[in-house]
């Protein structure tokens, strides 16, 4: 199946999964910028990976904005986020972005990446700092508060090729 691979990254991570899916799935592999200007007709398989921010998936409005042009095309989304893959926000989150026949169209998936306030712009930077000065100011906080105030507090890396897996079998399906 001829497949491309479309991703939107800010520190990396999204870019990251999205090289290891088109590896793995000989596809093509383009950032949004350039895909916008390219002809998709020839695929019959569209992945496109944003990463998370807040419960949404960035710059997802492209594809759904593509959706009904592209009933004949597998499509697939994935997000990348700062969250471990067992947090419980996350099933409910991919459930937001899509609504009704949507939701039908795209087969949606999650894989954890990190945080990189290296690479990071200065107004993320600012909104994490003032999440995380928020949660240390919560009076009664639980252990979940605890360990999210630890693990934000600083760059972290959780990717791992074995979070493609799902997605591969998806597009083999």
């Amino acid at each position: 199946m001829k497949t491309i691979v479309i991703y939107n990254s800010q520190t990396g991570f999204t870019k990251r999964y999205a090289e290891w899916i088109a590896e793995a799935a000989g596809a093509d592999c383009l950032e949004l910028s350039v895909a916008k200007r390219k002809n998709m007709d020839s695929y019959e398989a569209v992945v496109f990976g944003g990463w998370a921010c807040a419960g949404s998936i960035n710059k997802l409005n492209w594809l759904k904005g593509n959706i009904e042009k592209w009933v004949d095309k597998k499509l697939i989304a994935f997000c990348v986020g700062a969250s471990p893959m067992d947090s419980p926000e996350i099933k409910r989150a991919l459930k937001e972005n899509f609504k009704g026949l949507e939701s039908k169209k795209v087969s949606v998936f999650y894989c954890p990446g990190g945080l990189n306030y290296e690479k990071m712009p200065a107004s993320s930077k600012f909104m994490m700092k003032m999440f995380i000065k928020m949660l240390k100011a919560k009076k009664d906080k639980t252990e979940t508060d605890r360990e999210m105030i630890k693990m934000i507090s600083s760059s972290y890396d959780i990717s791992d090729k074995k979070y493609i897996e799902p997605i591969l079998e998806c597009l083999k399906s």
